[in-house]
């Protein structure tokens, strides 16, 4: 599957909130569940699409690309991603004995990863990241 971020999340909002008067074939909790995994998705592909701007070999492992992003993106867009992809990751898996989420607190995470979209997008050009990386190394 080949979506853009944009793509995903679009689809994310119309799993969450459907048309007036249409009959939605799942539980409101399902969809939103269903939205979860798609906007986890977006925020993935961003993060890739960023790293692979910045250092193309950053986008090999998951866990250093979340560590080492305040130093590049700074620390509230790091903050934001870290928690919006944690409580993403929490909404996307089914345990047994918990509700599913509410689809309003997807909606606030849909508006989140909007928001990380744009700042990731609008990012640090690799020059400057690069330049950042060279001063990193004579401390």
């Amino acid at each position: 599957m080949n979506a853009s971020p944009e793509t995903l999340v679009t689809a994310a909002g119309r799993l969450l909130w459907s048309a007036p008067g249409a009959v939605a074939p799942l539980a409101p909790g399902l969809r939103a569940r269903a939205a979860a995994v798609l906007l986890r998705m977006a925020l993935d592909q961003a993060l890739d699409a960023y790293w692979q701007r910045i250092t193309p070999s950053m986008t090999r492992i998951g866990k250093h690309r979340m560590l080492c992003l305040e130093w590049y993106a700074g620390h509230e867009t790091a903050r934001r991603c870290r928690t919006t992809w944690s409580a993403l990751s929490a909404a996307c898996h089914y345990r047994t004995y918990e509700l599913p989420p509410p689809p309003a607190e997807i909606h606030t995470r849909l508006l989140e990863v909007t928001d990380l979209l744009a700042a990731l997008r609008d990012g640090p050009d690799p020059a400057s990241a690069t330049a950042a990386g060279d001063a990193g190394d004579l401390v």
